[in-house]
């Protein structure tokens, strides 16, 4: 099986911390969102991971090695497209048509997951879905009563269905979603402005594919600041206990689970956690931090975190705030 990872976007709404990182490749408790969306599907998946095709913007040689290091250690091939344009969703998966074929499953890197995640091979296809209270912003399903999707509709600003799709999907014959998605383009075929995926899967239905949903227990979104702080508390409370990396200097310091604690960290008269994630070669002294991001090589002296993100190799020596830092930023009284 592969999987196809379209993850080009700019990650606007999670500035400034994207400014330097791809938001794929923003940390949640300890990992990078990418990382563990491909090494979630590749546990609960019953088939090997053959390959998985990353679809990105110009985000530089050290990303792409990063992306292809992360498939090699689930025993996949790993492959780099490039989307120059935003023109949505069909045309991001579109750009790794070399190897949509076979078995694929399509996860778009905007959220993390925990799902039932059964591979029914009956179908031509199964679409993760959440019921949601406002579906306004998302694709969604209408189903028969035998579970078969009937409808398929982009953003709907009247209610159609509160079954909204999260952004991955299983295909049991990629030529065929190919072939949709290339016929979309040809033809200039737009929705709301973009090549819309949904409007690929209503020809494939109309054409006699039967697709079926999959149910999620949760649906993370890392989206911006504020939910990407909830999703790293939720992903360390599936933990429960502390993960501690190497070498931590802990000088009169409480450590409170769950948290992940990186390499090289060192703590000084501190206390951190619960649901605080600290990256590798960090120094916090005098502070409690709490529910928060903070990432690789950062500095903090003297204050108090709660509900923040501190970019890279920033340095916060201050007063008690609500936070989101981007990288290299430097702030002191």
């Amino acid at each position: 099986m592969k999987i196809i990872v379209p993850m080009a976007g700019r990650g606007s709404r999670l500035r400034p911390h994207t400014l330097t990182v791809p938001k794929p490749l923003m940390p949640v408790a300890g990992k990078p969102i990418v990382q563990r969306l491909v090494e979630d599907i590749a546990k609960v998946s019953d088939e090997g991971i053959e390959e998985i095709a990353f679809i990105i913007g110009d985000f530089g040689k050290e990303v792409e090695q990063e992306l292809t290091e992360i498939a090699n250690n689930l025993g996949a091939k790993a492959s780099i497209y490039f989307q120059d344009e935003a023109l949505g969703t069909a045309h991001a998966i579109l750009c790794a048509k070399e190897s949509l074929s076979g078995n694929i499953v399509v996860a778009f890197a905007d959220t993390l997951f925990r799902a039932e995640f059964t591979l029914d091979n009956e179908s031509d296809g199964i679409i993760w879905v959440k019921q949601i209270e406002d579906p306004s912003a998302f694709g969604v399903v209408k189903l028969d009563n035998s579970g078969h999707i009937t409808d398929f509709v982009e953003k709907p600003q009247e209610y159609v269905s509160d079954l909204a799709i999260i952004g991955i999907y299983y295909f049991k014959d990629g030529e065929r979603l190919k072939n949709e998605l290339q016929y979309l383009i040809d033809n200039n075929i737009k929705e709301k402005g973009e090549y819309q995926l949904t409007n690929a899967l209503e020809n494939l239905k109309q054409k006699g594919a039967k697709f079926k949903t999959g149910q999620v227990n949760e649906w993370m979104d890392c989206g911006n600041k504020q939910v990407t702080v909830e999703t790293n508390q939720k992903v360390l409370s599936f933990q429960k206990e502390n993960v501690l990396g190497t070498n931590l200097v802990k000088e009169n310091s409480i450590i409170i689970p769950p948290c992940f604690i990186g390499d090289n960290v060192t703590l000084v008269n501190s206390v951190v956690g619960p649901y605080a994630s600290i990256g590798s070669n960090s120094t916090i002294k005098k502070s409690i931090i709490e529910n928060s991001i903070v990432q690789k090589e950062v500095i903090i002296e003297n204050t108090n975190l709660n509900n923040s993100m501190v970019g890279n190799k920033s340095q916060y020596i201050a007063s008690p705030k609500d936070l989101s830092i981007g990288d290299y930023t430097q702030i002191s009284n």
